[in-house]
């Protein structure tokens, strides 16, 4: 229980409280009578006001008797002012300067997953015995990414009651094409490649299935928009016999072949993909579904790397992506291993990013993998054994409110693990562990 704190003005000796027992819920505060809204259909006055941390109408241990009035004042002044949007300060760091306990708020993110060519069952009995409850799914038949012109509604139907009856949530799904591809293996090409018609096509089936996302009550999906694909120069040994998979620039042909792309610079980067955002932005806006996009993995120099321009592999970059066309639904699918990637001090920056892009809600799904290194010379590791603090993340997630899904998108292969079910199995694991810990 915390104290109900009501205030007196009494004159030039300060205020006088009356305290009682409460903890009712708030859920707006008003101008017109300068209280609170209570969720139980109360409402508080002027004269009755609740310090509030977390949601909760709370007081400290201590009266306002003792306080100076013009200290009294400026907290009220604060929280009135807004405090409740976090304008300024905290809930929780007004409450500490009254005194008052701050109660644990709810954790809303989960653990997920996004393995697996076609989300199956012998898929969704795996993720259950790993305690992940929540998904990205792949519909349609396995081995067929890039092929399969769009998901329809019955597959999309199908995909989500399969996961109904395995007690998991179909959260998001990966789209058959704009995957991390190579150009040069990539199927449908023609949005990166800035060819029209075929984009337009290629757009259009976007588009449709956003409307079916809707349909079915799949709430996002998540994409990439790159020309070089996922890179990497090699392994390197790591604990237990498995194998860190590793980058880097120096061990890379200067001379490397460009791809079908050819020469594309910045500006032809920006071109299209803002013609991409331009086009299905405003869809996912009218079906309220989230769009959530992958940064280019791994970052190279500024001049490109084979004729081409990674400009979604800076932070800057990623700020530059999500201002274009403005949505709730426009956002990343942040993966903390490549924005680790991107960076010369992983450990101290990352968090600048995460505060960045939580705070403007535009994080749609977390990719929960560690690095060792820095930027153009890295190893992907377990996520114990890197340069970033998980658990200090994890926290950093949860005071940001993140409320999707928390996913390893990779783990170190082994001979005795090549398909990487127990490096999963581990990652689940050590993610669950800390989502659990927190509000403890």
């Amino acid at each position: 229980m915390y104290r109900l704190i009501r205030t007196i003005h009494t004159g030039a000796r300060g205020f006088r409280t009356v305290t009682g027992i409460s903890r009712h819920r708030f859920s707006h505060w008003t101008t017109e009578t300068g209280g609170f809204i209570l969720e139980n259909g109360g409402q508080t006055t002027s004269e009755d006001t609740r310090w509030y941390a977390n949601g909760y109408a709370i007081a400290g241990q201590r009266t306002f008797d003792a306080m100076k009035r013009r200290e009294f004042l400026g907290l009220v002044g604060l929280a009135a002012a807004g405090v409740h949007s976090g304008a300024v300060g905290s809930p929780q760091s007004l409450v500490k300067q009254v005194g008052g306990e701050v109660p644990s708020k709810p954790v809303k993110m989960h653990l997920g997953s996004q393995q697996g060519a076609r989300t199956d069952a012998s898929w969704l009995q795996y993720f259950k015995r790993n305690g992940v409850n929540h998904i990205c799914g792949h519909p349609g038949p396995p081995g067929l990414f890039g092929w399969w012109r769009y998901w329809t509604v019955s597959q999309l139907e199908q995909t989500r009651d399969l996961c109904e009856q395995h007690g998991i949530h179909l959260d998001m799904v990966g789209l058959p094409f704009l995957g991390s591809t190579n150009i040069d293996h990539e199927k449908r090409g023609a949005i990166m490649l800035g060819e029209s018609p075929e984009r337009d096509r290629d757009i259009e089936d976007v588009q449709r299935m956003i409307r079916a996302f809707a349909q079915v009550g799949i709430p996002a999906f998540k994409y990439n928009l790159t020309l070089l694909g996922f890179m990497r120069t090699g392994w390197t040994p790591g604990r237990g016999g498995s194998r860190y998979n590793t980058w880097r620039l120096a061990d890379t042909d200067p001379n490397a072949p460009l791809t079908r792309a050819g020469h594309v610079s910045a500006d032809m980067m920006w071109e299209r993909i803002t013609y991409f955002l331009d086009r299905v932005i405003p869809v996912c806006n009218e079906y309220k579904i989230r769009a959530a996009c992958h940064p280019h993995d791994p970052p190279v120099p500024p001049q490109g790397f084979r004729g081409i321009h990674r400009v979604l592999g800076t932070v800057d970059g990623l700020k530059k992506f999500v201002s274009i066309r403005e949505s709730p639904y426009h956002g990343l699918n942040l993966c903390l291993g490549t924005v680790a990637e991107m960076l010369e001090d992983p450990g101290r920056e990352i968090f600048d990013v995460i505060r960045y892009f939580g705070e403007r809600r535009k994080i749609f799904n977390i990719h929960f993998r560690n690095i060792r290194g820095k930027r153009n010379d890295f190893m992907e590791v377990y996520p114990d054994e890197g340069d970033m603090d998980m658990p200090k993340i994890i926290r950093a997630l949860y005071d940001l409110d993140y409320e999707y899904m928390v996913m390893p998108d990779s783990a170190p292969p082994s001979p005795d693990d090549p398909h990487t079910y127990q490096g999963f199995a581990y990652c689940f694991g050590y993610i669950k562990s800390l989502i659990q810990s927190l509000g403890s």
